[in-house]
């Protein structure tokens, strides 16, 4: 025979309601004049950096090719 609780009962929640969805009102769209970017003035930074990086990238290359030929 199985051992009485002394808990309280929950309980039983009511059946959930029907969610009703509306759509969003959107407002109108207006458009924006496009205005022009010079991305080489912008980012002339990123150029730079670039070329810095390649001359380290070959630098080491060469040192590798070096090191492999002085222990090889």
């Amino acid at each position: 025979m199985a051992k009485k609780s002394r808990r309280a009962r929950r309980p039983i929640p009511a059946p959930a309601q029907p969610v009703r969805i509306v759509q969003p009102v959107r407002p109108p769209v207006t458009r924006t004049p496009v205005q022009e970017v010079d991305f080489a003035r912008e980012y002339h930074y990123v150029v730079e950096d670039l070329k810095r990086i390649a001359i380290i990238a070959v630098c080491l290359l060469v040192l590798l090719i070096v090191l492999a030929v002085i222990i090889g």
